[in-house]
């Protein structure tokens, strides 16, 4: 689903109402445990926790104009999705991940690279998503994409 949205609170507005609870206390976890220095924004038409210019001005080197993506989180038609560029690309993240959703009996994640769908609204593991937000800080993330992109 796209929205028309320049800014998160507009995005937020425009979510239907079974989806609006759920986004925003996702986005207020994200927020509470993320390291020091992302930014919220919009970023790829979602709101999204990146890097900003102001600290890495080579931004993503796929849209130098766009920041450096980390976190995004969009309502999509069957789910909101929760993207975590370290598990896409840190396999001890992922797998402190799997482990974690695992010992919470929650069933099988529904991922894809960098994605969790979210399809159950009132089974969000709330806690695991802010902790797997705090896991990587703002430093260690420019030296690991730095360290990828020069591969």
């Amino acid at each position: 689903m796209t929205y028309e949205a320049t800014n998160v609170d507009d995005y937020v507005a425009q979510l239907p109402e079974d989806r609006k609870e759920p986004f925003s206390r996702l986005r207020s976890v994200i927020l509470e445990n993320l390291p020091d220095g992302f930014e919220e924004g919009m970023s790829y038409g979602m709101p999204g926790f990146v890097v900003p210019h102001s600290v890495y001005p080579a931004g993503y080197h796929c849209r130098p104009s766009e920041p450096l993506p980390f976190i995004s989180i969009a309502s999509q038609k069957n789910f909101i999705g929760y993207y975590h560029m370290g598990i896409y690309s840190m396999p001890e993240l992922l797998e402190w991940f799997e482990t974690e959703w695992a010992d919470r009996d929650l069933g099988k994640p529904d991922m894809g690279k960098s994605c969790l769908r979210l399809k159950k609204m009132d089974r969000i593991p709330y806690e695991l998503l802010g902790e797997l937000s705090s896991k990587v800080t703002m430093e260690d993330w420019i030296a690991f994409y730095e360290k990828s992109i020069r591969k």
